[in-house]
C-alpha cells in the first residue's frame, strides 16, 4: 500500500486529494502538513514535515511556494520523491527545485489535468502550422481565492505556443499602460478572477477574417486531485533523480 503525505492538506485541493485517496484502497494517507493543524480527516496534521517521524513513500504538495524549502529539505533527508502541484514559484524557488532534482525524483506540473496537457500539444502544433500569420491571445479564468496571476497553466500554454513559432514572442500581461497597436511578435495573457470557477483556459488564434479557439474547462477540482494521485503512484516507482512531468506519465517515456 502506498503511504502518502499531503502538504497543504486542509486547503481545497488538499481535501480533494484526500477524497480521491479515500476511494482508493491502494493508498493510505499517513500525515498531513498545513499551517492550520485542525484535523479534518483521520490522519495527523503537522505544521512542518519535520514533525512527522513515521514512514512514507511519496509527498504531494498543494500548498504555497513559501513551504518549498522545508519540504525539499525533508524529502532530500529521507530520500522521498515529491509531486509539486503548487504554482507561482519565483526564479530562486525554481533553482531550488532543479537542485533538489539532482538528489530525488520530483514530479512538477503547473496543471495536473490530462486534458490540459493534451491541449498543450495541440497549441504547439497549431502555432507551428499557422506561423506568425495569426495573433495569439490566452485568457484564463479562476476562482476569486487564487493567489497567482496569470496562472501557471496559462504560462505553460504560452510556452507551448512559443515553441511552435520560429521567432521568440514577447508575453504581454496588460495593455492599459500604453497606447499602441498590437505587435505581431506578442502573446497576450489575460487573467480573470471570480466566484468559484475551478479553471478555464482559452487560446485564441486570430487571423484575417477567421479565428481559431482552443479551450479547456474544468468543472471539479477532482480532475486535478486525481491527476496528482496518479502522478504520486507513478513517481513512487521512479528511482532516477530528475524532474518528471506529465509527458513522462502520459506518454510512457520512462518505466
Amino acid at each position: 500500500m502506498l503511504k502518502l503525505i499531503i502538504s497543504g492538506c486542509n486547503g481545497r485541493m488538499g481535501q480533494a486529494v484526500a477524497a480521491v485517496c479515500r476511494a482508493d484502497n491502494s493508498i493510505r494517507i499517513v500525515a498531513g502538513i498545513d499551517t492550520n493543524t485542525v484535523k479534518l480527516c483521520d490522519y495527523p496534521v503537522y505544521v512542518t514535515p519535520m514533525e512527522y517521524g513515521g514512514s512514507s513513500d511519496v509527498v504531494v504538495d498543494f500548498s504555497h511556494p513559501a513551504a518549498l524549502p522545508c519540504l525539499l529539505s525533508y524529502c532530500i533527508a529521507r530520500s522521498l520523491p515529491i509531486v509539486l502541484c503548487t504554482t507561482g514559484y519565483s526564479e530562486d524557488e525554481l533553482t531550488l527545485i532543479r537542485s533538489a532534482a539532482e538528489k530525488i525524483p520530483i514530479f512538477k506540473s503547473a496543471n495536473m489535468s490530462i486534458g490540459i496537457n493534451l491541449l498543450l500539444a495541440l497549441v504547439r502544433q497549431t502555432a507551428e502550422a499557422l506561423g506568425g500569420d495569426f495573433d495569439i491571445e490566452i485568457v484564463e479564468r479562476h476562482h476569486n481565492k487564487k493567489l497567482d496571476a496569470p496562472s501557471g497553466t496559462a504560462l505553460m500554454l504560452a510556452d507551448a505556443a512559443s515553441e511552435g513559432l520560429k521567432s521568440s514572442p514577447q508575453y504581454i500581461y496588460e495593455r492599459q499602460s500604453f497606447r499602441k497597436p498590437r505587435g505581431k511578435n506578442e502573446i497576450g495573457i489575460s487573467a480573470v478572477r471570480g466566484g468559484t470557477i475551478p479553471g478555464e483556459h482559452e487560446v485564441i488564434f486570430a487571423g484575417s477574417n477567421e479565428v481559431i479557439e482552443l479551450k479547456h474547462t474544468v468543472y471539479s477540482r477532482e480532475v486535478f486531485a486525481a491527476g496528482a494521485v496518479r502522478a504520486a503512484k507513478f513517481l513512487a516507482k521512479q528511482t532516477e533523480p530528475r524532474i518528471y512531468d506529465m509527458n513522462d506519465l502520459l506518454f510512457g517515456e520512462v518505466s
